[in-house]
């Protein structure tokens, strides 16, 4: 699979029921993370499982696929399986190919976790978010 697949992949079982300043939102988020876990043995170790990726592409693969970062990715996660044509798929398609030209808005800016709104985990009790957009929130933590 190549990290264009990857990242829609990605982007579609986590925020395809969100609005499309979501998508845009999290396809931000983990290019942001794949150019901290280039720079950055600690962010690379985080969100990368150490990988040592050739490229913003590849590393943008890794992040995706890192363990404990998508939950789509773990066994038997929606990751694996190829989703049924639809608008989401495509809207999520597109963002993934902007995201990976760098043609994204920076919708929240230094944002390295997230959240749907539906929900709050026990990480986010108490943490302000830099940005609610799109049915997510997105926070600025450590790596």
């Amino acid at each position: 699979m190549n990290p264009l697949e990857i990242l829609t992949r990605t982007l579609h079982a986590e925020a395809a029921g969100c609005a499309l300043r979501g998508v845009e939102a999290l396809a931000a988020l983990i290019i942001r993370r794949a150019g901290m876990a280039q720079q950055c043995e600690v962010a690379r170790t985080r969100f990368a499982d150490g990988a040592r990726a050739e490229g913003q592409a590849a590393m943008v693969a890794a992040v995706c696929r890192a363990p404990f970062q998508f939950a789509c990715w773990r066994t038997g996660g929606a990751g694996w399986e190829m989703p049924a044509e639809s608008d989401a798929l495509a809207m999520c398609r597109r963002v993934a190919a902007r995201a990976l030209a760098g043609g994204l808005p920076n919708l929240a800016p230094g944002a390295t976790h997230w959240h749907s709104t539906r929900s709050l985990p026990g990480w986010a009790v108490g943490r302000m978010p830099v940005a609610e957009t799109g049915g997510l929130a997105l926070y600025r933590l450590a790596a």
